[in-house]
């Protein structure tokens, strides 16, 4: 299965490190951060989940709930996690999927198999309180994922829902940001009342709102 932006992220029950959940009623209306790991006992995956639990506080300010996936057992997971934790300052206090029949890697489409068909590449799907999936992100099982610029990603998916504006290129949080360009001046006058700056007339800069 292909999902691409805008579609609706599938809901599915599963097992897991914290017990049986079912995706939705655990989302509730938080985002969500779904991420799938080739195999436990593995040392970038190793590397990953533990810079997610040093991250949690982070996670948290921005509503964003985190989630694992891999096709290994629950029994795998739960010995795995001893390990991570001995590598991290803190623990792993979400859940891990164990996606044995690979039920889950299929519905999201984590398994490419002109790379490997056994194993779950890594995926990232962050996901809005309506279920929509809002931005895909793909890994080989080579190259460790970037948490500071998932993070990144968020704070800009969240702003441009809540305030009209998109991000420039290198966009830190804090920085300016760009007016939307489907609202027109006068819409923009009316919602940014501190001003803005108009480059070009399609270019318009604005101090971060929040």
């Amino acid at each position: 299965m292909s999902l691409k932006l805008g579609d609706t992220a599938p809901n599915f029950d599963a097992d897991s490190t914290l017990g049986k959940i079912n995706f939705y009623d655990w989302l509730e209306n938080s985002w969500g951060l779904l991420f799938s790991h080739p195999e436990d006992y593995t040392p970038v995956c190793t590397t990953e989940l533990g810079m997610v639990a040093n991250l949690s506080n982070e996670f948290a300010k921005r509503s964003v709930r985190t989630i694992a996936l891999s096709i290994d057992n629950l029994e795998s997971h739960m010995g795995w996690i001893k390990d991570i934790e001995d590598t991290i300052e803190g623990k792993i206090d979400f859940p891990i999927i164990a996606d044995n029949n690979k039920k889950i890697a299929q519905l999201y489409g984590m398994i490419h198999s002109n790379t490997d068909a056994n194993f779950t590449v890594r995926s990232v799907f962050i996901i809005g309180p309506d279920k929509k999936i809002k931005l895909t992100l793909t890994c080989p099982m080579a190259v460790g994922r970037n948490f500071d610029e998932i993070l990144r990603v968020i704070d800009a998916l969240q702003l441009s829902e809540e305030f009209d504006v998109v991000t420039p290129a290198n966009w830190k949080k804090g920085e300016k940001l760009i007016i939307d360009p489907n609202l027109s001046n006068e819409q923009a006058d009316l919602k940014f009342k501190n001003g803005y700056e108009i480059v070009k007339p399609y270019l318009r800069y604005v101090a971060q709102p929040n």
